[in-house]
């Protein structure tokens, strides 16, 4: 399984990793090889104990048995130091930043000594960019980590990584938030990387990018290492049905029956916050019993959108309809009054509240509201009806509605928010970033009610920068790029190729001209 390295010893050693969090056993007995110049693709549904045994490796968790090889010698458990004093760098899914330090801060963090001679910051500087260049992932050195979109953080994350000089590199999700062009950029960067000896683990969800990039797959699945297969001898269906067990079917696609629109904005403007993009003369309309795809990189506007329809932001020019009228005022409660479902960017810091049970995270958005509040007074036996209804309607897969919503994996949690957003039965949904990290089995089931909603004549806003995703599940796509909106394109009329060159900001002004 492993490519021909002559005599050359494997530079990477997990030999029968067991971790356990009380009852639950997130790692069973795993055993995993890396060689020099090797990508491997780690794969599993969400809580398959993946990022667990990547936390092992990398010093977050002290494995209960089992032991960690580097180069040949033992690894220090619990402690992260050693890890990357050993050459092993990860890119971790969810972010490990600091909001107050700038973005130069954050990636010589822990490289330098903070005593003796004054700091290189200009060689680090220089070094940053270089990075930033070759692979495409251009941020402001100077920006301040609070100020930053969920896909500028993720740059900052590669960027990070890369700085170390690594020579085990963990990819947890890397390509979440990169156009289709920055995603090869990073893959033929990482290509040659690999030709000069780093070796790879790759997390991802999305199989094509493991069949472009791995030569060699491993799956877990409910803590168990369940099978090894060489890349050449598989192809994405047969990696599916080993992750979850069972056959994918894709959700069913049916012609749209467009209807009324229920929210319509009129060149509209708002303001930029930070250096996150405001909006600019923005033209759009949600219809009843349609998915509109919005694609874009991250930070060109979409958040300001998305604010704007939530009720967290406000108009600077332009005018916003719904359901036929101008709103007097807006606001998050007009917008849930007005039948508008959220299901937020980031599902830990606007989703949920990580100490919070489901219980109190599913009647987060209505608990002032009937059922749930009766004369000012919580009816917690209505509340936790309702999540034992989002529990087992939308498969959310934990010990109970007590449990604490930090326990649970990102799938899980994405399915609680769903279920909270959807039991509504909103008349139009804001759905921003919807599977992202989710396994292949949640990103169906996720999809799948998203078209039932549409087909119950919900207005749907698809916020994605997946671009199989927005290909797959809108009836009409837009771009947005720096804060400008395109023309509508209908489904099947563009390609991935072509939505990634307005997402990168050509042909604009020739489109907006044709338009």
């Amino acid at each position: 399984m492993r490519p021909e390295m002559g005599a050359q010893g494997p530079v990477l050693r997990l030999d029968g990793i067991t971790k356990r969090f009380g009852a639950l056993v997130a790692n069973d007995a795993i055993s995993v090889t890396l060689w020099p110049g090797e990508v491997i693709a780690l794969l599993g549904e969400n809580g398959a104990g993946k990022t667990t045994l990547m936390n092992i490796l990398f010093g977050h968790y002290t494995a209960d048995e089992g032991s960690v090889e580097v180069f040949g010698a033992p690894l220090p458990q619990g402690n992260p130091r050693a890890a990357l004093a050993a050459g092993v760098g990860m890119v971790h899914q969810h972010f490990t930043l600091a909001d107050n330090l700038t973005v130069l801060e954050n990636v010589i963090l822990g490289t330098q000594p903070l005593w003796g001679a004054r700091l290189d910051m200009a060689g680090a500087r220089a070094k940053l960019a270089r990075l930033a260049e070759d692979f495409g992932l251009a941020v402001d050195p100077d920006a301040r980590l609070g100020t930053l979109s969920v896909g500028e953080r993720q740059r900052v994350e590669i960027l990070k990584a890369l700085y170390r000089d690594a020579r085990i590199l963990i990819l947890d999700e890397p390509t979440a938030v990169l156009t289709p062009q920055q995603a090869e950029a990073l893959f033929a960067a990482l290509r040659k990387m690999v030709a000069q000896g780093l070796s790879i683990i790759f997390i991802s969800h999305k199989l094509h990018e493991v069949m472009a990039i791995a030569s060699r797959v491993v799956v877990l699945r409910h803590g168990k290492l369940v099978g090894e297969v060489a890349v050449a001898d598989t192809n994405p269906g047969a990696l599916a049905e080993m992750m979850v067990g069972a056959r994918i079917t894709p959700p069913e696609l049916r012609a749209a029956a467009p209807g009324a629109t229920l929210l319509e904005l009129r060149t509209v403007s708002t303001p930029d916050r930070g250096t996150a993009r405001g909006l600019r003369k923005v033209d759009l309309a949600l219809r009843e019993g349609t998915i509109t795809g919005l694609a874009g990189v991250s930070g060109n506007g979409q958040g300001a959108l998305a604010d704007l329809i939530a009720g967290l932001e406000h108009l600077s020019g332009g005018e916003m309809l719904v359901h036929g009228a101008e709103p007097v005022t807006w606001s998050v409660a007009h917008a849930l009054n007005a039948g508008i479902g959220r299901i937020p960017e980031d599902r830990h810091k606007t989703g949920t509240i990580a100490d919070f049970s489901l219980t109190e995270n599913a009647i987060l958005e209505r608990y002032r509201r009937p059922p749930f509040a009766r004369r000012g007074w919580m009816d917690w036996g209505a509340a936790r009806g309702f999540t034992d209804t989002v529990i087992r309607s939308y498969d959310v897969r934990c010990p109970g509605p007590e449990t604490r919503i930090r326990l649970l994996s990102g799938g899980n949690m994405q399915k609680l928010i769903l279920g909270r957003a959807m039991e509504g039965a909103p008349k139009i949904i804001l759905a921003n970033q919807p599977v992202r990290g989710l396994d292949i089995g949640a990103i169906t089931f996720v999809q799948t009610q998203l078209l039932a909603a549409r087909d119950q004549g919900a207005a749907v806003l698809l916020i994605s920068e997946d671009l199989d995703e927005i290909l797959t599940l809108s009836d009409i796509i837009h771009v947005i790029s720096e804060g400008r909106l395109s023309p509508p394109f209908a489904r099947g009329t563009m390609s991935a190729a072509d939505l990634g060159r307005w997402m990168a900001g050509e042909g604009f002004e020739r489109g907006q001209d044709a338009a």
